[in-house]
């Protein structure tokens, strides 16, 4: 059974459709990703996943839970790294860490080996008592992937993970990622615009494009299709060489339906 299955998918904002009727499946211990340009419906989509956005119709299931019927015992199925820094940069990194263990409810005795674990994984043990302020862009990156997964989750949403870091951190962090996935069996949904990074790293591709589905498979069968060299090329055969607004009408609205994550 896989554990993301997505059925006929819509989420409309007053007129405007940023998900179109969209189904998929992700399959337990793979590395999905979930590609589009600016305003496809990459966003919109995450959001209703992760709780923070009810659908206008359609089902999502994750971990077995229904998303919408069930939010509470959803959120303690994933873990996520959002776009934007979430850190608190007047925190060490193992109080950031600490934090997280105490807003899903992990006692001592669980969280203080887990941390310890987590921080040497992505090679910050060192620098547990750093204020995370002095932190670079890709030991915070690091340091949210580790807090993503302190609570044991099932899934781990990646949103744009090595948006503006050097490529020698992006390796890094990919190693880390891939690491993880294959040492705890995690399942990682991420979304990328560093087309080599999904061709690499991930096991299957959903592009999306207009809200709708347009293509899903791996790098080589779309790559094969399309008659392409690589996984980019074949993404803009797909979606076009048009210049994309982003979401950001949708975003205002969005924000309006965050304080659902705190039901």
């Amino acid at each position: 059974m896989p554990i993301i299955e997505v059925k006929n998918l819509i989420k409309k904002f007053d007129q405007t459709t940023a998900v179109d009727n969209i189904s998929f499946t992700v399959e337990r211990g793979e590395i999905f990703a979930f590609l589009g340009p600016n305003g496809a419906g990459k966003t919109t989509t995450i959001k209703m996943l992760t709780t923070l956005l009810d659908p206008t119709s359609g089902t999502i299931s994750l971990n077995g839970f229904n998303v919408v019927e069930n939010p509470s015992d959803t959120r303690k199925s994933f873990g996520i790294v959002f776009q934007d820094p979430s850190l608190d940069t007047e925190l060490t990194a193992y109080e950031n860490m600490e934090f997280h263990a105490v807003l899903y409810g992990l006692s001592r005795k669980v969280a203080n080996p887990r941390i310890k674990d987590l921080l040497t994984l992505v090679e910050l043990d060192d620098r547990k008592d750093d204020f995370v302020k002095n932190f670079s862009g890709g030991m915070k990156r690091r340091l949210e992937i580790a807090r993503g997964l302190l609570h044991h989750p099932k899934v781990l949403f990646l949103d744009e993970p090595t948006l503006g870091l050097d490529p020698q951190t992006r390796n890094h962090i990919w190693g880390y990622i891939k690491n993880l996935s294959e040492k705890e069996g995690i399942t990682v949904f991420v979304t990328t615009h560093y087309m080599e990074e999904a061709e690499r790293v991930a096991n299957r591709v959903a592009i999306i494009d207009h809200g709708k589905i347009v293509r899903e498979g791996t790098a080589e069968s779309l790559k094969k299709e399309t008659g392409k060299d690589s996984l980019e090329d074949a993404f803009i055969s797909l979606t076009g060489n048009t210049i994309r607004p982003d979401e950001s009408g949708a975003l205002d609205q969005m924000r309006d339906h965050a304080r659902r994550w705190k039901r």
